[in-house]
């Protein structure tokens, strides 16, 4: 099964910086969006570091364990470097990351995530979200406490209980699914989905790969861009990533 892939990140409309960082190592078809935080530049630090430290985790690691169970050790390992990172210099105490990451093997497609970067599932002409945000106002729909429209306003809704490098251990997120032709996925940052409903990335998607079996890179390429846009329109007030990942 071939695997094409585009992908790109934007400052948005109101960030001096852009935290995101965002990896496409295609050699392996490996992807990843990371969302950085923390002051003094160190949300760039922990998102840079992580896009450059999985892949060569990834290829220096492929054949000696399973490919989730890779995919686990990989965000592992990046969390430990970035906290001794941290710790080693005073301005950068606190950094952190958000991973999701996907990487194809064989006939799977495995998934992971530490945050609230997610991974979409559009088939068929039908969204799925495949990950599960860690925080707070993911805790609370858990918990029942209101529906998805209230959360929107929730004031604690960009708080993590979760991250890639905070602490010196970190649980990870690992999903595993069997992949079917035209079977597109899209890596996202919350700059994305927090300004582009569902239901507005699907429309999306589906304008510019109205046939998925017939998309080629350019028609990837555009599609990127156009959620990024739409991101911007809608208000831009984070930083957007979005990896677009399709099995032809």
């Amino acid at each position: 099964m071939a695997i094409i892939a585009s992908g790109a990140t934007d400052i948005g409309q109101k960030r001096k910086s852009n935290q995101d960082s965002i990896c496409l190592y295609t050699k392996r078809h490996f992807y990843v969006v990371a969302d950085g935080m923390g002051g003094h530049n160190g949300g760039d630090i922990a998102s840079q570091m992580s896009v450059k430290l999985l892949p060569d985790y990834i290829e220096n690691n492929f054949d000696c364990m399973k490919a989730n169970e890779l995919l686990k050790e990989s965000i592992i390992h990046v969390n430990q470097s970035i906290y001794d990172h941290s710790t080693q210099h005073e301005e950068l105490k606190g950094m952190g990351t958000t991973i999701a990451a996907i990487y194809f093997d064989g006939p799977n497609v495995n998934i992971a995530n530490v945050g609230d970067s997610r991974t979409y599932l559009i088939s068929k002409s039908k969204i799925y979200q495949m990950t599960r945000d860690h925080s707070l106002v993911q805790e609370k729909l858990t918990m029942g406490l209101y529906d998805r429209e209230g959360a929107k306003a929730d004031p604690q809704k960009n708080v993590l209980i979760r991250t890639v490098g905070y602490e010196p251990e970190v649980l990870v997120d690992v999903y595993q699914y069997k992949v079917a032709r035209n079977d597109l996925f899209l890596i996202c940052s919350d700059g994305l989905h927090g300004k582009v409903s569902d239901e507005d990335i699907l429309h999306i998607v589906n304008k510019h790969i109205p046939e998925p079996a017939l998309a080629d890179q350019t028609a990837l390429d555009q599609t990127v861009q156009a959620l990024i846009d739409q991101a911007n329109a809608n208000g831009g007030q984070d930083n957007i990533s979005a990896i677009i990942a399709l099995a032809k």
